[in-house]
């Protein structure tokens, strides 16, 4: 039986994908910072919930270990674990800047270094991680989310040719729009009407996106995603990329074929933006 490791696995995506996979007869190590408070998936004999806060290494390293003693060894890890921020760049902190980095890159990067040397031992092993339609194509007031996803696909991209040479392989999910919290809860935002410079530009947007967000029938369900996951899980190929919703296919596809300004044009265009020609 083989065993997944998933970071984020408290709400949304991990947390469909942590069911999916024990659904078709996989060990499942579910981890979240707040473990002890999860009931659920507890209950099932084949998921392990374990405590990991992907910016303290020690819960990492706690939490592979566990896994590794419970089911003998770790086939698969996803990086699901990380958190959206939106608003006016010159208005972010140092600190919001750096947290964004801290877990969707730097967390990440910590999570594939604890798991290497088992991987490296078994001479087998899969790492997914999940980054995003925006670590492809970008959308206003989103810059330090982008810039960590397109890390992730970068390091994602770059990490594969080496971790061949240990029959290691490394694929990128990318989702689209998804019914989950990313909005809200888990969306840090700076927004600063101290800079009326920006307020036109940052008016026109909030208007757009509130609409946008009220029309949850045009999101992806967390289901669905876990389903991308776990095809890319059992996909024997070396196929890198598993677009994740509809909306997600269509984005990467129009900047595939049009190019980045026809791209950003459109997108602005959405918004009711300029993008200078």
């Amino acid at each position: 039986m083989s065993t997944i490791l998933i970071t984020g696995a408290s709400t949304g995506i991990g947390r469909a994908t942590a069911k999916h996979f024990a659904e078709n007869g996989w060990n499942v190590i579910a981890t979240m910072r707040a473990a002890e408070a999860e009931t659920e998936l507890s209950q099932w004999k084949t998921v392990l919930v374990a405590r990991i806060d992907v910016e303290q290494k020690e819960t990492i390293n706690e939490a592979v270990n566990q896994g590794i003693d419970r089911f003998g060894s770790i086939d698969v890890l996803l990086n699901n674990a990380g958190y959206g921020s939106s608003g006016i760049f010159e208005a972010a902190s140092d600190e919001q800047i750096r947290r964004q980095f801290e877990v969707n890159v730097f967390g990440l990067m910590n999570m594939t270094r604890a798991v290497l040397p088992h991987f490296r031992s078994n001479r087998n092993g899969l790492i997914l991680n999940v980054s995003s339609v925006g670590g492809i194509v970008t959308m206003p007031t989103m810059s330090l989310y982008h810039a960590t996803k397109f890390a992730v696909e970068g390091f994602t991209e770059s990490l594969s040719y080496e971790l061949a040479s240990q029959n290691i392989r490394v694929k990128l999910i990318e989702p689209g729009s998804v019914r989950t919290d990313f909005g809200g809860r888990s969306m840090d935002f700076f927004f600063d009407d101290s800079l009326p410079d920006y307020k036109e530009f940052a008016d026109a947007y909030r208007a757009v996106r509130k609409q946008m967000g009220e029309n949850a029938a045009r999101q992806s369900s967390p289901e669905s995603v876990a389903e991308t996951i776990y095809q890319a899980a059992t996909d024997p190929s070396n196929r890198l990329r598993y677009a994740a919703g509809a909306d997600a296919e269509a984005l990467i596809r129009l900047k595939q074929e049009s190019g980045d300004l026809a791209a950003m044009q459109q997108i602005a265009s959405l918004f009711s933006l300029h993008v200078a020609e």
